[in-house]
């Protein structure tokens, strides 16, 4: 018969060993150079993303604040005279005139007499949704405004300076450019839209309201009223006009 040979067990242990050394070295080469590798390479990876997302942000926000200074619609209100009537009641003509945006005048001048001093300019509003406005879209990237009419806090709001007709395309936006048929219909139908959420917002439409800003207006004094991109109707005073000369 032939004999057994005996089975190797320092081999055996040998064996082990190394493959025990050799995961060890393994888990430890992972642990110490792969794993903080992938852990810094992970972190430049979400910097770089950050980064650019601030890039995007920042982006954004200068567009917008291009946007939020620029002026669509602006007026110029003269304050001609301040004077009391034969009844001792404070009376202020002013001068009204539609400009562009160098001061040129786009349409006539009115003039007109009001009750005391405090007046207000009643305009009609129209927001669109801001991400038409930041992608400058050529139908919905600007608010629209309606200057409705003029009156002072001493008299009737119906009974004021009527500047653009209600329904209708105001002038000065018919003079830029004809008309279409969704600024048409916008200004038709300013009042159910006003009151109908779904209709609104199938048109992109964010708000539409009325806004009748006012000032106390002082005496030889110019006011700006302007219409902001987004929507702010506001009211700034300019320079003071010219006195006329002395008489000779």
């Amino acid at each position: 018969m032939t004999k057994e040979r005996p089975f190797p067990i320092r081999l055996f242990v040998w064996s082990v060993v190394l493959v025990a050394v050799g995961a060890a070295t393994v888990y430890l080469a992972y642990e110490m150079v792969v794993k903080p590798r992938q852990a810094l390479e992970d972190q430049i990876r979400g910097q770089k993303e950050t980064i650019l997302k601030l890039e995007q942000d920042n982006q954004r926000l200068q567009a917008y604040l291009k946007i939020l200074k620029h002026i669509d619609r602006r007026a110029r209100v003269e304050v001609l005279q301040q004077a009391k009537d034969q009844h001792g009641n404070l009376q202020t003509t002013l001068r009204f005139t539609e400009v562009d945006d160098t001061g040129k005048p786009v349409n006539s001048s009115r003039e007109l007499t009001l009750p005391g001093q405090v007046v207000y300019f009643d305009t009609l509003v129209i927001k669109f949704d801001d991400h038409f406005i930041e992608q400058g879209d050529p139908l919905k990237g600007q608010a629209l405004m309606l200057f409705r009419r003029i009156f002072s806090s001493s008299m009737r709001p119906e009974d004021g300076l009527v500047i653009d007709v209600q329904g209708q395309t105001p002038e000065v936006y018919a003079e830029r450019q004809a008309p279409n048929s969704f600024e048409k219909d916008l200004w038709k139908r300013f009042w159910e839209l006003a009151n109908d959420e779904k209709l609104a917002k199938e048109r992109g439409v964010r708000a539409i309201h009325g806004d009748a800003p006012y000032m106390r207006l002082e005496p030889n004094r110019v006011y700006d009223v302007c219409l902001r991109s987004t929507g702010e109707v506001i009211i700034t005073p300019a320079t003071r006009l010219t006195p006329p000369p002395p008489a000779p």
